[in-house]
């Protein structure tokens, strides 16, 4: 994303945990806000939803 030029990046447990994604190599994208396909602006926040893998 910040070779797109996004770099106001945020990162949120999916699973509603609240857990924090120190090491996130075995973590998995689930969904991201705005939605994927969106036009964005690189001003803005986007915000990556994960869980870890085998969730």
């Amino acid at each position: 994303m910040q070779a797109a030029g996004f770099f106001m990046l945020a990162e949120e447990d999916a699973t509603g945990q609240g857990r924090m994604l120190l090491w996130d190599r075995n973590w998995v994208v689930v969904r991201q806000s705005p939605r994927a396909g969106t036009k964005a602006s690189p001003e803005s926040t986007v915000t990556l939803y994960s869980k870890k893998i085998g969730e």
